[in-house]
């Protein structure tokens, strides 16, 4: 018999109106990928202002954020599921702003990357209540759908973001104005929050913060094969594209010699995963979660493994770097929003403990591989393909044991 806490049931309903609701949803996950993706331009630039030597450990400034936004994951979602998503969620959101500002006024490396640890804890707040807040209004494969919808409207941070650094950098300013622009759209986000949204959980569901009934959540969880399953692999996948959001500057500075395309190159490959997203949207209610995942995470294996054939060989070129990214990333798209949604599926009464327990995991998996991936960096894309390919076939070993080798099967 299933355990009592653990459901899929759902009213599937927005507390706005869709449109708004999807787009809101989509900003305050933006903002992480918009503290992450907006510095990756800047790197060199806070490197030689604040005196760092190797050019492998200006990656830490990316590192650092993932670790913060890592361990804070497992705070916000009991707190989340005792105080409801909305007061939790506006105090990271304020939060957010205030680091971003601290990081912008930071005069040493060290002070940098506190704030940036910082910057990460606060971000995590809005990865984990916009997830269980999700929770409360859809589940199955509508939540998929509408994790689909937000990720389109996140993917224009990635692609945009690194857009707005080097445009910082090229009209003479200051990589420091990057996180005041950082700190302006937060504090936007936050009053559109503020002004809009309702609490989504129900007074009835609200949950006791005390700690023998979040370590029995937390078994809960773990108990169920299908969230474990699907947590380990998209942690595993994670390592592959913080490997490559880590290295990317590098690799387009060295192996290619064109740093000045950066943003060119990480706005289309970015674009590829928000059109793997918007397929999902359109099909998943027909298809199912499991035969679309499935199948993407394959061909995201095949992807890698072809890039790193022709990496080994001497012939990689800016061409098939940015081709067979893109496949990788569309690949990626594809698994990930139905990843996320599935190790939800059953977690409706204690979603914000589940879901910051799945994104510590997910996150600090993802942040460890994907630094080992980045300070591999050797002058050649070998490390960062040998990642993916070894990541991509640990994800789909994680997910036949989750599915106990029913693979494919409609959902």
């Amino acid at each position: 018999m299933p355990d009592p806490h653990l459901t899929t049931q759902s009213a599937d309903r927005a507390p706005l109106r869709f449109g708004e609701f999807v787009t809101l949803i989509a900003a305050m996950m933006a903002l992480t990928a918009l503290g992450i993706d907006s510095m990756l331009p800047a790197l060199p630039a806070i490197g030689a202002s604040l005196d760092v030597a190797e050019p492998n450990h200006r990656q830490f400034v990316i590192t650092a954020f993932l670790l913060g936004f890592a361990f804070a994951q497992l705070i916000y979602g009991p707190l989340s599921d005792r105080f409801g998503r909305r007061p939790v969620l506006i105090i990271a959101l304020v939060s957010y702003v205030l680091t971003s500002a601290l990081a912008a006024i930071s005069g040493s490396f060290v002070l940098l990357l506190v704030a940036r640890v910082a910057m990460g804890a606060s971000a995590a707040g809005a990865r984990v209540v916009t997830v269980a807040l999700v929770r409360d209004c859809f589940a199955g494969r509508a939540m998929a759908r509408v994790m689909s919808l937000a990720f389109i409207v996140f993917m224009a941070a990635p692609i945009f973001a690194p857009a707005f650094g080097q445009g910082v950098l090229a009209a003479g300013g200051s990589w420091r104005v990057i996180f005041w622009g950082v700190a302006a759209v937060s504090a936007l986000v936050v009053a559109w929050f503020w002004l809009r949204m309702p609490e989504t959980l129900d007074s009835d569901s609200r949950q006791s913060l005390k700690p023998a009934r979040i370590a029995a959540d937390y078994a809960l969880v773990l108990r169920d094969r299908g969230a474990v399953g699907y947590t380990i692999a998209a942690a595993l996948l994670s390592g592959g594209l913080f490997g490559f959001i880590g290295s990317v500057q590098q690799i387009m500075e060295g192996v290619f010699h064109r740093p000045e395309l950066l943003t060119v190159v990480f706005a289309a490959v970015a674009s590829t995963m928000a059109m793997g997203s918007f397929l999902n949207s359109r099909i998943v209610m027909k298809i199912g979660t499991r035969r679309i995942s499935h199948t993407a995470l394959l061909a995201l294996i095949l992807f890698a493994a072809i890039h790193l054939a022709i990496a080994f060989s001497g012939h990689e070129n800016l061409w098939s770097f940015a081709i067979l990214q893109a496949l990788m990333m569309a690949s990626f798209g594809l698994a990930n929003s139905n990843f996320s949604a599935m190790a939800m599926e059953r977690m409706g009464e204690i979603a914000g403990t589940a879901s910051s327990l799945q994104g510590f995991v997910a996150t600090l998996g993802g942040a460890v591989i994907g630094a080992q991936i980045g300070q591999a960096f050797d002058g050649t894309t070998v490390p960062l393909y040998t990642g993916f390919l070894a990541m991509g076939v640990l994800a789909f070993v994680a997910v036949a044991v989750a599915e106990k080798g029913r693979l494919f099967r409609p959902s």
